[in-house]
């Protein structure tokens, strides 16, 4: 939308909006960006998704650059920021937490986040789910454990700021230590939540905040923290057990075995892996039978 903009002589002049992305159907545009995108592939500035190497063609490097430059119209930040900060996990394009507040921060609509913590006290005993596997669905099954979290303090964590010219506090949802331990995030193998705690707090409030108050700032992504900690429940599928794999390779596998009969015969004996059942013996070829020489009777 075109808006009035007063100037010093009081005469109202129309500012022409900004362009957001480019149109990927106008060939001068697109064959404007395609360089571009080959000037930061050749760059050693950039990380390896976006820069040309023997794992990644140029034509991939370019593509994931295209696709980094044309957030970065839609976002108002640099394109190399967002290279540096964009990182794909499982498959889906993530943001660092970092970059997340610094385009709150940068965008010019709201003042800088800020954080309050609350000490509640210790956790105690916390109920939380699981998910284990689960051989007979061939998938993930929930299962309710309990944190001892008696020595553990209770932090809660919310974001909070306001709009440029107004008073109103935009507050996110309250994260909580208790929170963490119900979703399954503090548990997880590996999280940084047990030893980066307050940290990991800010972080997810934030991500919370900017969802709430500004999510087209985020274009909808989720924060790589976001990620690794997200429990993955659904279909998947796991790998044949023993006694399954013993079945299934039941009548292949073949054992040769040296009979004796009188003749020096060989006989390929197919047996039942899983039973050690015989099921069927194939005679080879009879291999040539040399006589022993006997000793000459003496002269």
């Amino acid at each position: 939308m075109n808006e009035l903009q007063p100037k010093n002589n009081n005469a109202v002049v129309v500012s022409q909006p900004t362009q957001v992305g480019f149109n990927f159907f106008d060939p001068v545009q697109f064959d404007t960006m395609q360089r571009v995108c080959k000037l930061f592939a050749s760059s050693e500035l950039v990380p390896e998704m976006y820069k040309v190497s023997e794992k990644n063609p140029i034509e991939k490097a370019m593509a994931n650059c295209m696709i980094a430059i044309e957030i970065a119209q839609r976002i108002g930040a640099s394109p190399l920021m967002v290279m540096q900060n964009m990182v794909p996990i499982y498959g889906k394009p993530s943001w660092s937490s970092k970059f997340l507040v610094a385009t709150v921060n940068t965008c010019g609509r709201f003042n800088p986040l800020q954080y309050r913590f609350i000490e509640k006290g210790m956790l105690g005993m916390v109920d939380y789910t699981d998910y284990v596997c689960d051989n007979a669905t061939r998938s993930k099954r929930a299962v309710t454990k309990q944190f001892d979290g008696k020595k553990v303090m209770d932090i809660e964590c919310v974001a909070f700021t306001t709009a440029k010219g107004s008073d109103k506090m935009l507050e996110s949802s309250p994260v909580s230590v208790r929170l963490a331990i119900q979703e399954g995030w503090f548990t997880k193998n590996g999280s940084k939540w047990q030893t980066m705690t307050r940290q990991m707090l800010m972080y997810r409030a934030a991500s919370f905040w900017t969802s709430a108050y500004a999510p087209e700032l985020s274009m909808g992504m989720k924060t790589i923290e976001e990620y690794q900690d997200i429990q993955d429940v659904e279909y998947q599928e796991i790998k044949d057990t023993p006694e399954e794999e013993r079945k299934n390779n039941a009548n292949k596998e073949q054992i040769s075995m040296d009979l004796a009969d009188g003749k020096d015969k060989t006989t390929k004996t197919v047996v039942d892996a899983q039973t050690g059942e015989i099921k069927s013996e194939i005679p080879t070829e009879e291999a040539p039978k040399t006589e022993e020489p006997q000793n000459s009777p003496g002269f």
